[in-house]
Protein backbone atom coordinates (compact mmCIF):
# COMPACT_ATOMS: atom_id res chain seq x y z
CA UNK A 1 0.00 0.00 0.00
CA UNK A 2 1.35 3.45 -1.52
CA UNK A 3 0.93 6.66 0.37
CA UNK A 4 -1.18 7.38 -2.49
CA UNK A 5 -3.88 5.21 -1.22
CA UNK A 6 -3.19 5.68 2.96
CA UNK A 7 -5.32 8.36 4.74
CA UNK A 8 -4.17 11.30 5.69
CA UNK A 9 -2.69 10.81 9.30
CA UNK A 10 -3.65 12.09 12.28
CA UNK A 11 -0.86 13.41 14.58
CA UNK A 12 -2.53 13.19 17.78
CA UNK A 13 -2.69 9.54 16.90
CA UNK A 14 0.30 7.12 17.46
CA UNK A 15 2.45 7.58 14.37
CA UNK A 16 3.38 5.08 11.98
CA UNK A 17 0.48 2.77 12.26
CA UNK A 18 1.32 0.94 8.76
CA UNK A 19 5.36 0.41 10.26
CA UNK A 20 4.24 -0.74 13.70
CA UNK A 21 1.53 -3.00 11.69
CA UNK A 22 4.00 -4.54 9.36
CA UNK A 23 6.81 -4.95 12.25
CA UNK A 24 4.04 -6.77 14.44
CA UNK A 25 3.71 -9.07 11.12
CA UNK A 26 7.02 -9.80 10.72
CA UNK A 27 7.68 -10.81 14.58
CA UNK A 28 5.00 -13.08 13.99
CA UNK A 29 6.52 -14.70 10.47
CA UNK A 30 9.75 -14.73 12.81
CA UNK A 31 7.78 -16.72 15.64
CA UNK A 32 6.30 -19.36 13.61
CA UNK A 33 6.71 -23.12 13.59
CA UNK A 34 8.52 -23.03 10.44
CA UNK A 35 10.85 -19.73 10.91
CA UNK A 36 12.02 -21.88 13.93
CA UNK A 37 13.23 -24.97 12.04
CA UNK A 38 14.88 -22.81 9.28
CA UNK A 39 18.39 -22.74 8.70
CA UNK A 40 19.65 -19.07 9.83
CA UNK A 41 20.14 -17.90 5.94
CA UNK A 42 16.74 -18.10 6.01
CA UNK A 43 15.66 -16.08 8.35
CA UNK A 44 18.27 -13.57 7.13
CA UNK A 45 16.73 -13.13 4.11
CA UNK A 46 13.42 -12.34 5.89
CA UNK A 47 14.67 -10.05 8.16
CA UNK A 48 16.71 -8.40 4.68
CA UNK A 49 13.72 -8.08 3.08
CA UNK A 50 10.87 -7.27 5.47
CA UNK A 51 13.86 -4.89 7.42
CA UNK A 52 13.39 -3.21 4.60
CA UNK A 53 10.18 -2.46 4.13
CA UNK A 54 9.24 -1.87 7.10
CA UNK A 55 12.11 1.11 6.27
CA UNK A 56 10.32 2.23 3.46
CA UNK A 57 7.15 2.27 5.20
CA UNK A 58 8.56 4.31 7.63
CA UNK A 59 10.14 6.78 5.44
CA UNK A 60 6.95 7.23 3.44
CA UNK A 61 4.82 7.33 6.58
CA UNK A 62 7.48 10.08 7.83
CA UNK A 63 7.02 11.93 4.75
CA UNK A 64 3.13 11.40 4.65
CA UNK A 65 3.45 13.40 8.57
CA UNK A 66 4.96 16.33 6.70
CA UNK A 67 1.92 16.66 4.30
CA UNK A 68 -0.53 16.43 7.18
CA UNK A 69 1.79 19.43 8.69
CA UNK A 70 2.36 21.73 5.34
CA UNK A 71 0.80 24.97 5.99
CA UNK A 72 -0.42 27.31 2.97
CA UNK A 73 2.50 30.14 2.48
CA UNK A 74 2.37 32.75 -0.19
CA UNK A 75 4.71 31.99 -2.90
CA UNK A 76 6.01 34.21 -5.68
CA UNK A 77 8.14 32.68 -8.35
CA UNK A 78 11.85 33.61 -9.70
CA UNK A 79 9.44 35.27 -12.36
CA UNK A 80 8.00 37.49 -10.02
CA UNK A 81 4.59 35.77 -10.62
CA UNK A 82 2.70 34.65 -7.13
CA UNK A 83 0.97 31.62 -7.34
CA UNK A 84 -2.38 32.13 -5.76
CA UNK A 85 -3.71 28.77 -6.52
CA UNK A 86 -2.70 25.73 -4.21
CA UNK A 87 -4.18 21.56 -4.72
CA UNK A 88 -2.41 18.27 -3.11
CA UNK A 89 -0.31 16.83 -5.42
CA UNK A 90 2.38 13.87 -5.16
CA UNK A 91 5.35 12.55 -6.85
CA UNK A 92 6.93 9.61 -6.39
CA UNK A 93 10.95 8.88 -4.80
CA UNK A 94 13.22 5.77 -5.70
CA UNK A 95 15.68 5.59 -2.59
CA UNK A 96 17.43 3.19 -1.14
CA UNK A 97 14.95 1.16 0.71
CA UNK A 98 12.30 1.46 -2.31
CA UNK A 99 10.05 3.64 -3.74
CA UNK A 100 7.75 6.08 -1.91
CA UNK A 101 5.24 8.33 -2.69
CA UNK A 102 5.93 12.46 -1.87
CA UNK A 103 2.67 14.07 -0.80
CA UNK A 104 2.89 17.82 -1.09
CA UNK A 105 0.96 21.03 -2.04
CA UNK A 106 1.38 22.38 -5.64
CA UNK A 107 1.22 26.28 -6.05
CA UNK A 108 0.40 27.58 -9.65
CA UNK A 109 -0.89 30.36 -11.81
CA UNK A 110 -1.51 29.66 -15.66
CA UNK A 111 1.27 30.36 -17.71
CA UNK A 112 3.59 29.25 -15.09
CA UNK A 113 5.27 26.31 -13.40
CA UNK A 114 4.38 24.47 -10.45
CA UNK A 115 6.05 25.19 -7.26
CA UNK A 116 6.09 23.38 -4.05
CA UNK A 117 8.31 24.81 -1.38
CA UNK A 118 8.01 21.10 -0.01
CA UNK A 119 9.93 20.07 -2.32
CA UNK A 120 12.27 22.64 -1.28
CA UNK A 121 12.09 21.81 2.23
CA UNK A 122 12.84 18.05 1.79
CA UNK A 123 15.81 19.30 -0.85
CA UNK A 124 14.15 16.76 -3.44
CA UNK A 125 16.34 16.47 -6.78
CA UNK A 126 14.38 17.24 -9.68
CA UNK A 127 14.92 13.28 -11.32
CA UNK A 128 13.41 9.82 -9.64
CA UNK A 129 16.38 8.93 -7.78
CA UNK A 130 17.03 10.00 -4.24
CA UNK A 131 20.12 11.79 -2.89
CA UNK A 132 20.42 8.44 -1.26
CA UNK A 133 20.96 6.55 -4.22
CA UNK A 134 22.87 9.24 -6.32
CA UNK A 135 25.40 9.03 -2.70
CA UNK A 136 25.82 5.17 -3.08
CA UNK A 137 25.57 5.49 -6.83
CA UNK A 138 28.92 7.95 -7.09
CA UNK A 139 30.86 6.02 -4.16
CA UNK A 140 30.49 2.60 -6.21
CA UNK A 141 30.82 4.14 -9.71
CA UNK A 142 34.18 5.53 -8.53
CA UNK A 143 35.68 2.00 -8.70
CA UNK A 144 33.46 -0.52 -10.35
CA UNK A 145 31.84 -0.82 -12.99
CA UNK A 146 28.43 0.94 -14.08
CA UNK A 147 27.02 -2.48 -14.89
CA UNK A 148 28.57 -3.72 -11.20
CA UNK A 149 26.88 -0.51 -9.65
CA UNK A 150 23.38 -1.28 -11.15
CA UNK A 151 23.86 -4.99 -9.15
CA UNK A 152 24.75 -3.52 -6.22
CA UNK A 153 22.08 -0.87 -6.06
CA UNK A 154 19.78 -3.89 -6.41
CA UNK A 155 21.42 -6.38 -4.20
CA UNK A 156 21.64 -3.90 -1.13
CA UNK A 157 19.33 -1.33 -1.71
CA UNK A 158 15.57 -0.75 -2.96
CA UNK A 159 16.13 1.43 -6.00
CA UNK A 160 15.84 -0.21 -9.90
CA UNK A 161 17.73 1.44 -12.21
CA UNK A 162 19.38 0.89 -14.95
CA UNK A 163 23.11 1.40 -16.95
CA UNK A 164 22.41 4.63 -18.06
CA UNK A 165 20.41 6.08 -15.58
CA UNK A 166 23.74 5.30 -13.18
CA UNK A 167 25.71 7.27 -15.51
CA UNK A 168 23.66 10.52 -16.05
CA UNK A 169 23.60 10.21 -11.79
CA UNK A 170 27.23 10.21 -11.79
CA UNK A 171 27.58 12.94 -13.99
CA UNK A 172 25.08 14.98 -12.01
CA UNK A 173 26.86 13.89 -8.88
CA UNK A 174 30.45 15.10 -10.17
CA UNK A 175 29.54 18.43 -11.32
CA UNK A 176 30.35 20.80 -8.01
CA UNK A 177 33.94 19.50 -8.03
CA UNK A 178 35.82 22.31 -9.47
CA UNK A 179 33.39 24.40 -7.28
CA UNK A 180 34.02 22.84 -4.42
CA UNK A 181 37.70 22.71 -4.39
CA UNK A 182 37.89 26.62 -5.73
CA UNK A 183 35.85 27.79 -2.49
CA UNK A 184 37.82 25.01 0.01
CA UNK A 185 39.65 27.19 2.53
CA UNK A 186 43.74 25.09 2.63
CA UNK A 187 45.03 23.93 5.26
CA UNK A 188 47.55 25.60 7.56
CA UNK A 189 50.25 24.11 6.25
CA UNK A 190 54.17 25.09 7.89
CA UNK A 191 55.79 27.18 6.02
CA UNK A 192 59.27 24.91 6.00
CA UNK A 193 57.43 22.09 4.24
CA UNK A 194 58.12 21.87 0.38
CA UNK A 195 55.27 22.34 -2.04
CA UNK A 196 55.34 19.84 -4.51
CA UNK A 197 53.32 20.16 -7.53
CA UNK A 198 53.71 17.46 -10.34
CA UNK A 199 51.95 16.16 -13.51
CA UNK A 200 51.66 13.24 -16.23
CA UNK A 201 49.21 11.75 -18.58
CA UNK A 202 47.46 8.51 -18.82
CA UNK A 203 45.49 7.51 -22.54
CA UNK A 204 41.92 6.00 -21.91
CA UNK A 205 40.14 4.23 -24.61
CA UNK A 206 37.09 6.68 -26.10
CA UNK A 207 34.56 6.01 -28.07
CA UNK A 208 35.15 7.07 -31.78
CA UNK A 209 33.07 10.33 -31.25
CA UNK A 210 34.38 11.37 -28.72
CA UNK A 211 38.66 11.34 -29.30
CA UNK A 212 40.27 14.41 -29.99
CA UNK A 213 39.84 15.84 -33.44
CA UNK A 214 43.65 15.20 -34.14
CA UNK A 215 43.17 11.40 -33.13
CA UNK A 216 39.75 11.02 -34.42
CA UNK A 217 40.90 12.34 -37.83
CA UNK A 218 44.39 9.99 -37.60
CA UNK A 219 41.88 7.00 -36.75
CA UNK A 220 39.61 7.75 -40.09
CA UNK A 221 41.99 7.94 -42.59
CA UNK A 222 43.90 4.19 -41.14
CA UNK A 223 43.20 1.56 -43.16
CA UNK A 224 43.53 -1.88 -41.39
CA UNK A 225 45.29 -4.91 -42.63
CA UNK A 226 42.99 -7.54 -41.45
CA UNK A 227 39.05 -7.40 -41.34
CA UNK A 228 37.92 -9.33 -38.14
CA UNK A 229 40.81 -8.19 -35.76
CA UNK A 230 43.35 -5.65 -34.95
CA UNK A 231 47.12 -6.88 -36.01
CA UNK A 232 50.00 -5.62 -33.92
CA UNK A 233 50.32 -2.10 -33.94
CA UNK A 234 47.16 -1.23 -34.94
CA UNK A 235 45.58 -0.24 -31.83
CA UNK A 236 46.64 3.75 -31.95
CA UNK A 237 44.25 6.45 -32.18
CA UNK A 238 41.58 4.65 -29.72
CA UNK A 239 43.28 6.85 -26.84
CA UNK A 240 41.86 10.15 -25.57
CA UNK A 241 45.05 11.60 -22.77
CA UNK A 242 43.52 12.08 -19.53
CA UNK A 243 46.05 14.86 -17.80
CA UNK A 244 46.99 13.97 -14.07
CA UNK A 245 48.04 16.51 -11.52
CA UNK A 246 49.10 16.20 -7.55
CA UNK A 247 49.75 18.66 -4.83
CA UNK A 248 51.09 17.63 -1.58
CA UNK A 249 53.42 19.52 1.21
CA UNK A 250 56.32 17.42 2.58
CA UNK A 251 58.85 18.20 4.99
CA UNK A 252 62.59 18.57 3.05
CA UNK A 253 64.70 15.61 3.83
CA UNK A 254 68.53 15.96 3.07
CA UNK A 255 69.91 12.77 2.32
CA UNK A 256 73.11 11.69 -0.29
CA UNK A 257 73.80 9.70 -3.59
CA UNK A 258 74.63 6.66 -1.04
CA UNK A 259 71.09 6.81 0.56
CA UNK A 260 69.38 6.59 -2.97
CA UNK A 261 71.60 3.82 -4.02
CA UNK A 262 71.20 1.67 -0.80
CA UNK A 263 70.26 -1.77 -1.77
CA UNK A 264 66.91 -3.28 -0.64
CA UNK A 265 68.98 -5.58 1.91
CA UNK A 266 70.39 -2.69 3.40
CA UNK A 267 68.56 -1.04 7.06
CA UNK A 268 67.27 2.46 6.32
CA UNK A 269 68.36 4.58 9.00
CA UNK A 270 67.10 7.57 8.10
CA UNK A 271 62.54 8.10 8.62
CA UNK A 272 61.26 9.74 5.43
CA UNK A 273 58.92 12.49 5.57
CA UNK A 274 55.70 11.72 4.85
CA UNK A 275 53.51 13.83 2.40
CA UNK A 276 50.34 15.46 4.06
CA UNK A 277 47.10 17.34 2.29
CA UNK A 278 47.53 15.77 -0.70
CA UNK A 279 45.22 16.22 -3.23
CA UNK A 280 45.27 14.14 -6.53
CA UNK A 281 42.68 14.97 -9.72
CA UNK A 282 42.74 13.95 -13.56
CA UNK A 283 41.02 15.58 -16.57
CA UNK A 284 40.43 13.45 -19.85
CA UNK A 285 37.92 16.57 -20.64
CA UNK A 286 39.99 19.73 -20.66
CA UNK A 287 42.77 20.85 -22.54
CA UNK A 288 46.13 19.61 -20.71
CA UNK A 289 47.04 22.87 -20.25
CA UNK A 290 43.86 24.09 -18.32
CA UNK A 291 44.68 21.07 -15.89
CA UNK A 292 48.61 22.27 -15.38
CA UNK A 293 46.68 25.36 -14.82
CA UNK A 294 44.49 24.71 -12.24
CA UNK A 295 47.79 22.38 -10.97
CA UNK A 296 49.54 26.12 -10.05
CA UNK A 297 45.89 27.12 -8.81
CA UNK A 298 45.68 24.86 -6.02
CA UNK A 299 49.16 25.54 -5.17
CA UNK A 300 48.50 29.55 -5.30
CA UNK A 301 45.77 28.83 -2.99
CA UNK A 302 48.15 27.29 -0.60
CA UNK A 303 50.53 29.18 -0.87
CA UNK A 304 49.93 32.81 -1.61
CA UNK A 305 52.31 34.89 -0.07
CA UNK A 306 55.20 32.21 -1.85
CA UNK A 307 57.15 31.69 1.28
CA UNK A 308 57.45 28.28 1.20
CA UNK A 309 59.89 26.21 -1.91
CA UNK A 310 58.06 25.35 -4.78
CA UNK A 311 59.07 21.89 -6.57
CA UNK A 312 57.87 20.93 -9.55
CA UNK A 313 58.64 17.58 -10.78
CA UNK A 314 57.72 15.88 -14.15
CA UNK A 315 59.27 13.25 -16.72
CA UNK A 316 60.70 16.13 -19.38
CA UNK A 317 58.13 15.67 -21.70
CA UNK A 318 58.19 19.45 -23.75
CA UNK A 319 54.48 20.35 -24.11
CA UNK A 320 53.98 19.55 -19.94
CA UNK A 321 57.70 21.32 -19.68
CA UNK A 322 56.52 24.55 -22.03
CA UNK A 323 53.16 24.68 -20.07
CA UNK A 324 54.63 24.39 -16.40
CA UNK A 325 57.30 27.01 -17.57
CA UNK A 326 54.27 29.20 -18.61
CA UNK A 327 52.42 29.04 -15.39
CA UNK A 328 54.64 29.53 -12.76
CA UNK A 329 55.32 33.16 -15.45
CA UNK A 330 51.92 33.43 -15.02
CA UNK A 331 51.81 33.01 -11.48
CA UNK A 332 55.24 34.84 -10.54
CA UNK A 333 56.47 32.40 -8.64
CA UNK A 334 59.96 30.96 -8.77
CA UNK A 335 59.85 27.08 -9.09
CA UNK A 336 62.76 24.23 -8.83
CA UNK A 337 61.69 22.09 -11.88
CA UNK A 338 63.37 17.97 -11.70
CA UNK A 339 63.03 15.70 -14.08
CA UNK A 340 61.61 12.30 -12.31
CA UNK A 341 65.02 10.46 -11.78
CA UNK A 342 62.87 7.21 -11.99
CA UNK A 343 62.24 8.48 -15.39
CA UNK A 344 65.91 9.32 -16.42
CA UNK A 345 66.69 6.02 -15.34
CA UNK A 346 64.80 3.84 -17.69
CA UNK A 347 66.78 5.56 -20.19
CA UNK A 348 69.71 4.71 -18.83
CA UNK A 349 68.33 0.91 -18.72
CA UNK A 350 67.71 1.15 -22.34
CA UNK A 351 71.00 1.66 -23.20
CA UNK A 352 72.44 -1.25 -20.64
CA UNK A 353 70.29 -3.94 -22.29
CA UNK A 354 72.11 -2.47 -25.60
CA UNK A 355 75.35 -2.88 -24.14
CA UNK A 356 75.08 -6.12 -22.18
CA UNK A 357 71.58 -7.74 -22.73
CA UNK A 358 68.32 -7.95 -21.01
CA UNK A 359 68.78 -8.00 -17.12
CA UNK A 360 72.68 -9.00 -16.41
CA UNK A 361 74.45 -8.45 -12.82
CA UNK A 362 77.11 -6.60 -15.35
CA UNK A 363 74.38 -4.18 -16.51
CA UNK A 364 72.62 -3.66 -13.01
CA UNK A 365 76.20 -2.81 -12.19
CA UNK A 366 76.89 -0.18 -15.06
CA UNK A 367 73.34 1.34 -14.42
CA UNK A 368 73.95 1.76 -10.72
CA UNK A 369 77.65 3.59 -11.79
CA UNK A 370 75.93 5.59 -14.38
CA UNK A 371 73.06 7.06 -11.78
CA UNK A 372 75.85 7.67 -9.37
CA UNK A 373 76.98 9.84 -11.60
CA UNK A 374 74.06 11.87 -11.91
CA UNK A 375 73.39 11.92 -8.49
CA UNK A 376 76.96 13.07 -7.45
CA UNK A 377 76.52 16.27 -9.83
CA UNK A 378 77.51 14.74 -13.82
CA UNK A 379 75.17 16.37 -15.81
CA UNK A 380 72.93 14.14 -18.62
CA UNK A 381 75.47 15.54 -21.29
CA UNK A 382 78.09 14.03 -19.71
CA UNK A 383 77.08 10.61 -18.93
CA UNK A 384 75.38 10.46 -22.19
CA UNK A 385 78.92 11.40 -23.34
CA UNK A 386 79.63 7.97 -21.25
CA UNK A 387 77.06 5.48 -23.34
CA UNK A 388 78.51 6.70 -26.77
CA UNK A 389 82.47 5.54 -25.49
CA UNK A 390 81.27 2.57 -24.14
CA UNK A 391 79.27 1.79 -27.52
CA UNK A 392 82.27 2.78 -29.40
CA UNK A 393 84.30 -0.38 -28.15
CA UNK A 394 81.13 -2.51 -28.63
CA UNK A 395 80.01 -4.01 -32.03
CA UNK A 396 75.82 -3.31 -32.10
CA UNK A 397 73.11 -4.11 -34.67
CA UNK A 398 71.23 -1.29 -35.97
CA UNK A 399 68.61 -1.95 -33.02
CA UNK A 400 70.81 -1.77 -30.17
CA UNK A 401 72.88 1.04 -31.70
CA UNK A 402 68.65 2.58 -31.90
CA UNK A 403 68.41 1.81 -28.55
CA UNK A 404 71.79 3.96 -27.41
CA UNK A 405 70.84 6.82 -29.86
CA UNK A 406 67.17 7.31 -28.03
CA UNK A 407 69.09 6.87 -24.75
CA UNK A 408 71.69 9.24 -24.91
CA UNK A 409 69.67 11.97 -27.20
CA UNK A 410 67.01 11.92 -24.16
CA UNK A 411 69.87 13.04 -21.51
CA UNK A 412 71.79 15.29 -23.51
CA UNK A 413 69.23 17.20 -24.49
CA UNK A 414 70.14 20.91 -23.26
CA UNK A 415 66.13 21.82 -22.28
CA UNK A 416 65.99 18.42 -19.72
CA UNK A 417 69.97 17.97 -18.71
CA UNK A 418 68.82 21.23 -17.01
CA UNK A 419 66.46 19.26 -15.02
CA UNK A 420 68.68 16.68 -13.60
CA UNK A 421 70.77 18.63 -10.89
CA UNK A 422 70.29 15.87 -8.35
CA UNK A 423 73.05 16.30 -6.47
CA UNK A 424 71.34 20.20 -5.42
CA UNK A 425 68.38 18.60 -5.10
CA UNK A 426 69.61 15.75 -2.68
CA UNK A 427 70.87 18.29 -0.39
CA UNK A 428 68.22 20.89 -0.16
CA UNK A 429 65.73 18.07 1.08
CA UNK A 430 64.14 17.99 -2.35
CA UNK A 431 62.03 15.23 -3.75
CA UNK A 432 63.48 13.44 -6.95
CA UNK A 433 60.87 11.00 -8.25
CA UNK A 434 57.23 11.41 -9.27
CA UNK A 435 56.23 7.98 -7.20
CA UNK A 436 53.04 10.86 -6.38
CA UNK A 437 52.12 11.74 -9.76
CA UNK A 438 53.04 7.62 -11.57
CA UNK A 439 50.91 6.31 -8.62
CA UNK A 440 47.90 8.56 -9.37
CA UNK A 441 48.33 7.62 -13.12
CA UNK A 442 47.80 3.96 -12.25
CA UNK A 443 45.29 4.37 -9.36
CA UNK A 444 43.44 7.37 -10.29
CA UNK A 445 43.13 6.43 -14.25
CA UNK A 446 44.41 3.09 -15.26
CA UNK A 447 42.50 0.84 -12.65
CA UNK A 448 39.21 1.94 -13.11
CA UNK A 449 39.37 3.23 -16.87
CA UNK A 450 41.68 0.61 -18.35
CA UNK A 451 39.27 -2.70 -18.18
CA UNK A 452 39.42 -4.79 -20.90
CA UNK A 453 36.44 -3.56 -23.60
CA UNK A 454 36.11 -0.46 -22.05
CA UNK A 455 35.08 2.00 -24.48
CA UNK A 456 34.24 5.17 -22.54
CA UNK A 457 32.16 8.38 -23.08
CA UNK A 458 33.94 12.13 -22.86
CA UNK A 459 30.92 13.02 -19.84
CA UNK A 460 30.89 9.37 -17.96
CA UNK A 461 34.96 9.47 -17.89
CA UNK A 462 35.15 12.81 -16.84
CA UNK A 463 32.71 12.28 -13.87
CA UNK A 464 33.92 8.80 -12.93
CA UNK A 465 37.82 10.68 -12.65
CA UNK A 466 36.44 13.78 -10.63
CA UNK A 467 35.13 11.13 -8.03
CA UNK A 468 38.01 8.87 -8.04
CA UNK A 469 39.83 11.84 -7.12
CA UNK A 470 37.63 13.29 -4.54
CA UNK A 471 37.68 9.81 -2.98
CA UNK A 472 41.76 9.35 -2.90
CA UNK A 473 41.83 13.09 -1.73
CA UNK A 474 39.58 11.87 0.92
CA UNK A 475 37.18 14.59 0.54
CA UNK A 476 34.20 12.88 -0.40
CA UNK A 477 32.21 13.29 2.77
CA UNK A 478 32.82 16.94 2.57
CA UNK A 479 32.19 17.26 -0.67
CA UNK A 480 29.07 15.37 -0.56
CA UNK A 481 28.27 17.92 1.77
CA UNK A 482 28.97 20.77 -0.48
CA UNK A 483 27.00 19.41 -3.41
CA UNK A 484 23.67 18.74 -1.50
CA UNK A 485 23.82 22.57 -0.62
CA UNK A 486 24.29 23.65 -4.34
CA UNK A 487 21.62 21.22 -5.19
CA UNK A 488 18.98 22.91 -3.16
CA UNK A 489 20.33 26.28 -4.84
CA UNK A 490 20.19 25.05 -8.11
CA UNK A 491 16.36 22.70 -8.15
CA UNK A 492 14.48 25.50 -5.66
CA UNK A 493 16.07 28.38 -4.60
CA UNK A 494 16.53 29.34 -7.83
CA UNK A 495 13.13 29.23 -8.91
CA UNK A 496 11.78 31.52 -5.73
CA UNK A 497 11.86 35.73 -6.16
CA UNK A 498 14.37 36.49 -4.51
CA UNK A 499 16.25 33.51 -3.68
CA UNK A 500 13.80 33.15 -0.22
CA UNK A 501 11.97 29.51 -0.06
CA UNK A 502 8.73 30.20 1.99
CA UNK A 503 8.92 27.70 4.83
CA UNK A 504 5.91 25.34 4.60
CA UNK A 505 6.30 23.94 7.93
CA UNK A 506 5.18 24.80 11.26
CA UNK A 507 7.21 26.46 13.64
CA UNK A 508 8.10 24.01 16.52
CA UNK A 509 7.22 25.35 19.87
CA UNK A 510 10.11 25.78 22.19
CA UNK A 511 9.77 23.19 24.61
CA UNK A 512 9.86 24.72 28.51
CA UNK A 513 11.85 23.37 31.38
CA UNK A 514 9.51 22.28 34.57
CA UNK A 515 10.65 23.73 37.46
CA UNK A 516 11.12 22.15 40.46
Amino acid sequence: MSAANAKPIDVTEVPFPRARSHAAHVEGMLASTEMIRAPHSDVEAVCDAQGREWARLMLEEHLALRATLEKRVEVTGADGVTRRSARDSERHLETLVGTVAVPRVAYQAPGNEDLHPMDAALNLPRELFSHGVRRMVAKEVARASFEEVVEMVRDYGGAKIAKRQVEELAVRAAQDFEAFYEQREPAHEPIEDLLVLSTDAKGIAMRHEDLRDATRLAAEKKVNKLETRLAPGEKKNRKRMAQVATVYSVAPWPRTAADVLRKPTEKDTTERPRPHDKRVWASVEKHPRKVIRAMFDEAQRRDPEHQRRWVVLVDGEPKQLAAVKVEARRAGVKVTILADVVHVLEYIWKAARALFGESSPEAEAWVRDRLLALLTGRSGGQVAHTIRWWASRRELDDAARESIDTACNYLADQTRTRLMHYAEALRDGLPIATGAIEGACRYLVKDRMDRTGARWSLTGAEAVLRLRAVRASGDFDAYWQYHLAREKERNHGSRYADGVIPDPLPTPKPRLRRVK
